[in-house]
């Protein structure tokens, strides 16, 4: 946390009776301790997530995820629209833009683009594409590359 967030808490920590700081500070401690990661199937994954819901499936665990900047939309958007038009023009399959989980074995993704030949069309599912797609892209921002 930063001194200004510390400071404020010390504040909210200090002000009051010393029963009501007690309960303040182990309502903090439960507020700021590590959560257990949440375990469920693919399935369960599905119902669960909704479409504001940034997150993935990954080895049975929820993983959130964080929202796309602008200039990854800008470069999503070119893909997506120049792929696409190549794929319908030459009658290839399709292109779906996340967000669309794909399925593995192990984990549920969302990539950013999915390419599907025609081929493996059966594979698409209405929320989901079950099975690996044909060409994934997946937009690395420089903050995330490490």
């Amino acid at each position: 946390m930063g001194a200004v967030t510390n400071d404020l808490v010390e504040q909210v920590l200090s002000a009051g009776e010393p029963a009501e700081r007690q309960l303040r500070r182990q309502l903090l401690d439960v507020l700021l301790a590590p959560s257990e990661p949440t375990r469920m199937t693919y399935q369960e994954f599905l119902e669960w997530l909704d479409e504001d819901t940034l997150a993935e499936w990954v080895n049975g665990e929820v993983i959130m995820t964080s929202p796309a900047s602008l200039p990854h939309q800008a470069i999503s958007h070119f893909l997506a629209q120049v792929i696409g038009i190549f794929v319908e023009q030459h009658d290839l399959g399709t292109v779906i833009p996340a967000p669309f989980q794909m399925r593995l074995e192990v984990s549920g993704r969302e990539p950013d683009l999915l390419f599907v030949t025609a081929h493996h069309l059966d594979r698409v599912r209405h929320t989901y594409l079950d099975g690996p797609a044909d060409l994934v892209v997946e937009i690395v921002s420089p903050e995330s590359a490490g």
